[in-house]
């Protein structure tokens, strides 16, 4: 489909004459498919004014300012800044949930240890301290701060307990006291 300019007026070449369209005449070398519905979306379609290179341009900003207007270009990097000025406020939150999963971490390592150092000790005859065992229960990065104490609870029973201390997402800074967990197991019956 075209439209070729000629001296007495516009011929249409295939599809619907411009009086149809809304007077307005499509260029000659025609609007095209593609280009028409992308002209279409700016506002520059057939009726709504001439061909869009003598148009002013319809795309406006979300504000509503035209391209190159002034009010745009103040606003061009103010998604930019909006983003610097919520970031610390999300990595605080970030931090926050990590220590709050290391400390859910410690306490059940703590845990672990107990049970593991209370069940050795327990036994008549253990291949390995109770203390060796409830290390061995541990994490190797949260070893170094674990100290686990052994009691006897009566004459039948056994009490283990492990403390560890916390470790903090930020170097230097230890707002948490070490986690605390004790676990009692009764002494392996020897009597035949």
């Amino acid at each position: 489909m075209g439209v070729l300019p000629q001296p007495g007026g516009w011929v249409v070449v295939g599809g619907v004459p411009p009086a149809k369209r809304g007077g307005v005449p499509p260029p000659a070398e025609g609007w095209g498919r593609v280009g028409a519905a992308r002209r279409r979306r700016n506002g520059a379609a057939p009726g709504n004014g001439p061909h869009p290179s003598g148009c002013v341009s319809a795309r406006r900003s979300r504000n509503g300012a035209a391209p190159g207007n002034a009010q745009n270009r103040r606003e061009r990097g103010s998604a930019s800044l909006e983003f610097l000025g919520v970031l610390p406020i999300l990595l605080l939150i970030a931090l926050a949930g990590i220590q709050l999963g290391l400390v859910a971490y410690t306490a059940s390592q703590a845990g672990t240890a107990a049970r593991t150092a209370a069940r050795m000790a327990a036994k008549h005859d253990p291949p390995v301290s109770g203390e060796a065992a409830g290390l061995d229960a541990v994490s190797d990065w949260l070893r170094p701060g674990t100290q686990i104490q052994i009691t006897t609870v009566g004459g039948d029973a056994v009490k283990a307990t492990a403390t560890i201390k916390i470790p903090s997402v930020i170097p230097g800074v230890d707002v948490f006291d070490p986690v605390s967990r004790s676990a009692t197991m009764p002494k392996e019956d020897t009597t035949p």
